[in-house]
């Protein structure tokens, strides 16, 4: 346990890190349990105190709407076939393996209007020793779902226009993915057996290089949308802040409520004198003073 809480150079490593290798170290060792290697976990003795790992999203990474809009085209002046895939993570709040799995027929895009992405699976790429099939992606449900759950989420109209013109301009995969490993200037994609979803480390170079021309200097050193994944943060946080009621963000998101307050409590904002209002309407009512204009 004291192994697993440092890195190689000695120094302390971050929560998260040691208490992803504490689960990990602890299912192994009940796995030998089961098999009858060990008597019982030994983990269960120890009286270690347990990381404190921040499960809140921190505010500086979410970008306002003016920063996305600017970092997509940032996006599509660099590599044009992905903009639709950020795109995604930002208007719908898809995951980026969720995004991976998209197929045409997955989508209705309306030629005016909202649209409605149903999201079946998810494609992450985590290697090919953590896969069943010995390969680094492997299409699987949805996160925390049943194998035949599907998930609704509505396409905004600025999503549907840049979806329909992805699909006119750059071929689909041979299953009717959109978003895949594609060659040369028109971003065609491998022919099968070569065909496979897009690359994360295509992902990461564009997304850092969009970073670069969209964000000033002092914001591209700053954790603001340091990641991908930030997208969907700032998704989620415009949705809660648009008064869009929790239940109906935690469904699109594919959260609990539960997650989703304790997640992105932290990005709901401009609520302050609202609620410093409704306080002291509430406290006019037991004095029976004149009670202020409630929003």
């Amino acid at each position: 346990m004291e192994a697993i809480s440092v890195k190689l150079d000695g120094t302390a490593a971050a929560a998260p890190t040691v208490a992803r290798k504490r689960a990990a170290l602890f299912s192994a060792l009940q796995f030998a349990v089961e098999l009858d290697l060990l008597p019982q976990n030994p983990l269960k003795q120890l009286k270690l105190r347990r990381p404190i790992v921040a499960e809140a999203v921190d505010r500086r990474v979410v970008v306002n709407h003016a920063q996305a809009k600017a970092l997509l085209t940032a996006v599509q002046k660099t590599y044009p076939a992905l903009e639709a895939y950020f795109a995604c993570l930002y208007y719908a709040a898809l995951r980026p393996a969720e995004a991976r799995h998209l197929r045409v027929k997955d989508c209705a895009l309306p030629e005016s209007g909202w649209g409605e992405l149903v999201l079946l699976g998810s494609t992450p790429n985590v290697g090919g020793a953590w896969t069943d099939s010995g390969q680094a992606n492997e299409d699987r449900q949805l996160k925390h779902r049943g194998v035949s759950d599907t998930r609704p989420v509505p396409a905004p109209p600025e999503l549907v226009k840049i979806l329909r013109q992805h699909i006119e301009t750059f071929p689909t995969g041979p299953d009717g993915r959109l978003f895949v490993t594609r060659v040369g200037r028109a971003g065609v994609p491998l022919p099968p057996p070569f065909a496979k979803p897009l690359s994360m480390g295509t992902t990461y170079r564009v997304w850092a290089a969009a970073r670069a021309a969209a964000l000033t200097d002092s914001e591209c050193a700053s954790p603001l949308a340091k990641r991908p994944y930030d997208l969907r943060h700032a998704a989620v946080s415009l949705w809660l802040n648009a008064g869009v009621p929790p239940t109906q963000v935690a469904e699109w998101a594919g959260h609990s409520v539960n997650v989703l307050l304790r997640v992105y409590a932290k990005c709901v904002y401009g609520q302050d004198e609202v609620a410093r209002i409704r306080i002291e309407a509430a406290l006019a009512l037991t004095t029976g003073a004149e009670q202020p204009r409630v929003p």
